[in-house]
């Protein structure tokens, strides 16, 4: 009797001692988290092109008091960028959100709002162990590599943030009201496309556009396509579906391509990220 005692006595203090090491730990990773592998590095660019994992969670929607605009309806998106190269690499992210069923189309620009960043934390990081950072911070220190194939990742956490500069701020007089409300809206948006670039280095220079126009640069750019149900009237979170799969492109972008003077004897026509 004694000794099933012992054992009996044993094991409360096991499960104990599990419960406070399991509490101490950070909670589990979301099982709506997705992730998207840097697809490798292609051959003919090996050493020179990096491209940093990304993993995210469908878009939700958060009503915030914006100072000089009152009850604001945002969109945001938490992610955490992961860096399998060897070396630390540096993200400057580009966050858009395109519309694919306005007309035109809308593209919205990732904007860094403290009031929004601070409203976020308290639900997607209450205790302060992931750190969020804005597209600004993230872009200060560098992500760290994973130390091997079999070590633990050291992901930096992130959130984008949306929103309508066409719904009606508390400050707006009459006429900027009635212009505003002619634009198309993105809470009417049932289909729209975010595109993440800065996740590599990677570009290809393509043919201008027009004839005797300059050069297209375009980037390596990941693409996730969403699509929301329901109306304007009636929005909430758990309506914004991520449709799969998630592309890696190359998009135009707005970068210019230094011109690189020929070396003597002969013409150097490497470009940059090729």
């Amino acid at each position: 009797m004694t000794g099933r005692r012992g054992r009996c006595l044993v094991l409360v203090l096991f499960l104990a001692l599990l419960g406070g090491f399991l509490a101490s730990l950070p909670l589990a990773a979301n099982p709506n988290e997705r992730f998207v592998k840097s697809q490798g590095v292609d051959d003919e660019r090996k050493g020179k092109l990096w491209v940093l994992d990304f993993k995210f969670r469908d878009p939700r929607l958060i009503k915030v008091n914006i100072p000089g605009r009152g009850q604001t309806m945002c969109w945001y998106l938490w992610y955490q960028v992961i860096n399998n190269d060897p070396e630390p690499r540096t993200f400057i992210p580009e966050f858009e959100l395109v519309t694919k069923d306005t007309n035109p189309p809308m593209v919205y620009r990732d904007q860094v709002l403290p009031t929004v960043q601070a409203a976020i934390s308290k639900i997607e990081d209450p205790t302060g162990f992931y750190k969020i950072k804005n597209s600004v911070t993230i872009a200060a220190e560098k992500v760290p590599p994973t130390l091997s194939k079999t070590a633990v990742p050291r992901p930096v956490t992130g959130v984008a943030i949306w929103t309508d500069p066409n719904e009606p701020y508390a400050d707006d007089d009459e006429a900027t009201r009635a212009r505003k409300e002619k634009m198309p809206k993105l809470a009417d948006s049932n289909r729209y496309s975010i595109f993440i670039a800065g996740l590599s280095n990677g570009w290809a220079l393509t043919d201008p556009i027009a004839p005797g126009g300059s050069p297209v640069v375009r980037r390596k750019t990941l693409q996730l396509n969403f699509k929301r149900l329901g109306d304007r009237f009636f929005m909430r979170s758990e309506e914004i579906q991520f449709v799969s799969p998630p592309e890696w492109i190359y998009r135009g972008s707005a970068l210019t391509v230094p011109v690189v003077a020929p070396k003597k004897g002969g013409e150097d026509k490497k470009g940059l990220g090729k």
